[in-house]
């Protein structure tokens, strides 16, 4: 059940970037971003509060703190790596780093290894995404910078997975983790919002685009995401959300017409191939029989 409530969540993810196509022209992505997160954070607080039961433990400062610096660094190295370096390498390196970096850090940081099955997986649907980003087409020029805030992104990816996982085995609710971790994000980014061409959230389509964002890829997505995290690895959690660009490519074909290449093809099994790895259990063995006393 939690690799499906993961798995769910990254279908969520997945419908980003086409919703962001189908939106206003001209809008600049980072304040999309902006956007997402303070409608979102915004929803997953109310939500927090409307299903609030009895008092749990208390918040672990650290954790709070450096998740939510994990959701905004996200947003905002993401996209400025996008724009750096282009769609197809800042997408590879940084949805390609971020499950590995998950597994170190939760390695360096819990002392949990990944086992062996993790790091297949992982490999294979890394390869995978990086069939799909080339597909859409690769970018002529590779930027230092921008490859090197890819990498930001997928450490701030794994920052917050690992500091979610960390406030959930506290016994806190998944709704008031990921509450507090994108209202507190949502904080951070909120002068992106001031400073940033946001005219365009007053028009029908653009109020439309981020009441989507807010919801579906951002309010219900973390919550399935925090739910299924609390029975998972956060390395394999991450590895799992690797579904999302195949979501994308998907949702590019049957709602904006676009074309898959046999290369794209390719990726999207593989990714579904490690999907596959991760899901089969590994066979017991054998119990052996008590000898009786003689």
């Amino acid at each position: 059940m939690s690799r499906l409530q993961v798995l769910l969540a990254a279908f969520c993810f997945g419908t980003t970037g086409t919703a962001q196509a189908l939106g206003p022209d001209g809008i600049d992505p980072v304040v999309v971003g902006a956007a997402r997160i303070a409608c979102g954070g915004a929803l997953l607080v109310l939500f927090a509060l409307a299903v609030r039961g009895a008092a749990g433990p208390r918040w672990a400062r650290g954790p709070v703190l450096a998740g939510a610096a994990g959701v905004a660094a996200y947003q905002a190295s993401f996209f400025a790596a996008v724009s750096d370096t282009g769609v197809a390498v800042g997408t590879i390196v940084a949805l390609g780093s971020a499950p590995a970096l998950t597994g170190a850090l939760e390695w360096a940081v819990h002392g949990s290894r990944p086992p062996a099955r993790w790091a297949a997986a992982t490999a294979l649907a890394s390869a995978g995404v990086a069939l799909l980003a080339l597909a859409g087409g690769a970018e002529a020029g590779v930027s230092a910078l921008g490859v090197g805030l890819a990498v930001v992104a997928g450490g701030s990816y794994a920052t917050y997975t690992l500091a979610s996982k960390r406030l959930l085995d506290d016994g806190h609710a998944p709704e008031g983790v990921m509450a507090a971790l994108f209202g507190l994000g949502a904080v951070a980014l909120a002068p992106v919002l001031l400073l940033g061409d946001s005219g365009w959230i007053a028009t029908g389509g653009g109020l439309a685009l981020v009441l989507f964002l807010g919801v579906v890829p951002t309010a219900v997505a973390y919550v399935l995401f925090a739910r299924g995290l609390r029975g998972l690895q956060a390395s394999e959690a991450a590895t799992i959300t690797l579904a999302e660009p195949v979501t994308a490519a998907a949702l590019g074909v049957w709602v904006l017409g676009e074309r898959v290449t046999g290369g794209g093809a390719l990726g999207a099994a593989l990714v579904l191939g490690a999907l596959v790895l991760l899901a089969l259990r590994p066979a017991r063995p054998p119990l052996r029989p008590v000898a009786e006393p003689a």
